[in-house]
C-alpha cells in the first residue's frame, strides 16, 4: 500500500458491488471498506479518509442519512452517493442536505467513475489548501508587524554598534560619526554634502536609526533622477485619473513615511518651479496628492544631500534662499575617500566580503601590492568606483586566490603615491616641453608595467624590448628605485 495514495472509503451492503469497487479502484486509492454504516464511522475515527462512496439503498439508514450525519463530524470528507435507483427526491436531498459532491448511477462505468474520484481528491487537496491560506491570512497582521519590528531592531542595533560606515580605528571619520550621533537625537532637519560615492545615503540612514523615529519608515528618493511631473507624484502622490496612466491612486513617499524620516537624495538638481512646491510642503507640513484637492497632514524629518555647492547655488539665485535655510537645519560634510586613505584597507575588506556574497565566488583578500595600489589611487568616484573596481577583479579572478594587482585597472595602477610626484612630475596633468612629456609617459609606463610582473624585472624587461641593464637605468633616471622598495618590501610582510 502506497503513503502517497489517497484513501477512499466504500460503503455498500452489497459484498459483489463492494468487491467490484475495489477491484476498480484499488490501484490508484488507498481502499477502506464497509458493509455497514456503524463500521463505516469506527474506520472514519482511525483513518484519515478523503472521499465517502456510499451506496444510497441500505437496511440501517439511507446513504443520504448517513452522509448527513457524517457531514456534521466529518464536513472536510468528499461524499459521493452511488445508486441504482434515481429518485427526483433522494438527489435533491442529497444535495441539500448531506452536501453530496456527486451522485453516480448504476450500472458505472470504470474510467467515468475513476475521473469523478480523482476530480473529488483534487477538491479535497484544494479544500484543505484554502483552510491554509485562511489560517495563514488572520496570522499575516500579527507575523508581518513582528518580522518589521524585529528587523528594524536589527537595523537600530547595527547603526547603534557600528553606525554603517565603514573606517579604521583611528579613522578621521571618527569624529564624524560622533557628530551624527549626537545630532540623530535631535529632530533637525540635515544637509549631508560631500562627492558622489562618499556614503551620504549611510550616514542618513545612521541618523535615522539612532533617532527618537527609528521604528518609522526610513524612505529615500533620488531627486536628480526624475522629471518634475513624477518627482511630484512620486513624493507627494497622486489620484486615480490626474493623469494619464493613473489608473488608481498612488500614496506618495512623503505619507509612506509620516512619523519617519525622507531622505531627498541630490536635492541641488531639483529644478526652481519644483523647489517652491517642495517648499510649502516643508512649511506648511502637508502635502496635496496630484489631482486632488484635499491637503493631508504629514509628520515627517527631512534629511537632503547634494553633491553641489549649495551656498555657491544661493548666491548665483539658482537654489532658493528660504528652502536652503529649511534643509540646512544642520550641514554635515561627508569627505572624499582620498582624504582618508587609512581606510582603504578596511573598506576594501568589505566591499570584497560583499561582492563574494552577491557574486558567489571566494577570494581570500588581497596582496599586499594590491592594497597599496588601493592606498596610492586618488579615487574620483569615491567608494562607489572601489565596490566597482572589486567586484571586476573577483570576477576576473581565479577562485580562491588572492586579488592581485595584474588585475587592477590601469589607472589604478598607474597611481603615483604623494611623495613620488617628484619622480613622476606629468602623471596627471602632462605640462612641460616635449621632452619632460615623453619623459613622463615613459616613467608611467615602466612602472604600471613592473607592478603588473610584481617587480619581476626579467618579465618586464621581455615585455618593453628592453634588457635588464637597459630597464635597471631607466628606473634610476626616473627616480622608481624607492617606489621598487616600497612594493618589495610588502612582498617581504606577505611572504613573512
Amino acid at each position: 500500500m502506497s503513503e502517497n495514495l489517497p484513501t477512499i472509503l466504500i460503503v455498500d451492503d452489497e459484498l459483489r458491488s463492494l468487491e467490484a469497487l475495489e477491484r476498480n479502484l484499488v490501484d490508484d486509492f488507498d481502499v477502506k471498506t464497509a458493509t455497514n454504516t456503524a463500521d463505516a464511522e469506527i474506520i472514519l475515527e482511525q483513518q484519515w479518509v478523503q472521499i465517502i462512496l456510499c451506496d444510497q439503498r441500505m437496511p440501517e439508514e439511507t446513504g443520504v442519512e448517513f452522509l448527513k450525519r457524517i457531514r456534521e463530524q466529518w464536513p472536510d470528507v468528499i461524499r459521493i452517493i452511488i445508486s441504482g435507483h434515481t429518485d427526483a427526491d433522494d438527489i435533491i436531498t442529497g444535495l441539500n442536505e448531506a452536501g453530496i459532491y456527486q451522485y453516480i448511477t448504476k450500472p458505472w462505468k470504470p474510467e467515468e467513475l475513476l475521473l469523478t474520484l480523482k476530480n473529488a481528491v483534487r477538491l479535497f487537496d484544494l479544500q484543505r489548501q484554502n483552510e491554509l491560506l485562511a489560517i495563514e491570512l488572520k496570522m499575516m497582521p500579527k507575523i508581518a508587524e513582528a518580522t518589521v519590528s524585529t528587523r528594524r531592531q536589527q537595523l537600530k542595533q547595527h547603526y547603534n554598534d557600528e553606525d554603517g560606515i565603514i573606517r579604521a580605528k583611528d579613522s578621521p571619520m571618527n569624529g564624524l560619526c560622533d557628530s551624527l550621533r549626537q545630532i540623530a537625537a535631535y529632530d533637525l532637519s540635515v544637509l549631508i554634502t560631500g562627492e558622489s560615492g562618499t556614503g551620504k545615503e549611510l550616514a542618513a540612514r545612521s541618523l535615522h536609526y539612532n533617532s527618537l523615529r527609528w521604528n518609522k519608515p526610513f524612505v529615500v528618493e533620488n531627486c536628480g533622477a526624475l522629471p518634475d511631473e513624477l518627482l511630484e507624484s512620486e513624493l507627494f502622490g497622486h489620484v486615480k485619473g490626474a493623469f494619464t496612466g493613473a489608473v488608481e491612486d498612488h500614496m506618495g513617499l512623503f505619507e509612506r513615511a509620516d512619523g519617519g524620516t525622507i531622505f531627498l537624495d541630490e536635492i541641488g538638481d531639483v529644478t526652481q518651479a519644483f523647489q517652491v512646491k517642495l517648499l510649502r510642503v516643508l512649511q506648511e507640513g502637508e502635502i496635496r496628492p496630484v489631482g486632488s484637492n484635499r491637503t493631508r497632514k504629514v509628520d515627517v524629518r527631512i534629511i537632503s544631500a547634494t553633491n553641489r555647492d549649495l551656498d555657491e547655488e544661493v548666491r548665483l539665485e539658482q537654489f532658493r534662499k528660504d528652502l536652503f535655510f529649511r534643509l540646512a537645519g544642520i550641514i554635515v560634510h561627508m569627505p572624499p575617500l582620498r582624504e582618508r586613505a587609512g581606510d582603504i584597507p578596511v573598506l576594501a575588506d568589505y566591499l570584497l566580503d560583499q561582492a563574494v556574497k552577491e557574486l558567489g565566488k571566494n577570494a581570500p583578500g588581497f596582496t599586499p601590492e594590491t592594497l597599496e595600489c588601493l592606498k596610492r589611487y586618488q579615487w574620483p568616484g569615491n567608494v562607489r568606483e572601489m565596490q566597482n573596481e572589486i567586484q571586476r577583479m573577483l570576477v576576473m579572478a581565479p577562485e580562491n586566490t588572492l586579488l592581485d594587482s595584474q588585475l587592477l585597472s590601469p589607472r589604478v595602477v598607474m597611481a603615483a603615491p604623494e611623495e613620488d610626484v617628484d619622480q613622476l612630475a606629468m602623471l596627471s596633468g602632462f605640462e612641460g616641453t616635449l621632452k619632460q612629456r615623453i619623459e613622463s609617459l615613459e616613467a608611467r609606463i615602466l612602472h604600471e608595467t613592473l607592478i603588473r610582473h610584481r617587480w619581476n624585472k626579467s618579465k618586464a624587461a621581455k615585455e618593453l624590448g628592453l634588457s635588464r641593464v637597459g630597464l635597471r637605468g631607466k628606473l634610476e633616471r626616473y627616480g622608481l628605485e624607492k617606489i621598487e622598495h616600497l612594493d618589495t618590501g610588502a612582498k617581504e610582510v606577505k611572504k613573512a
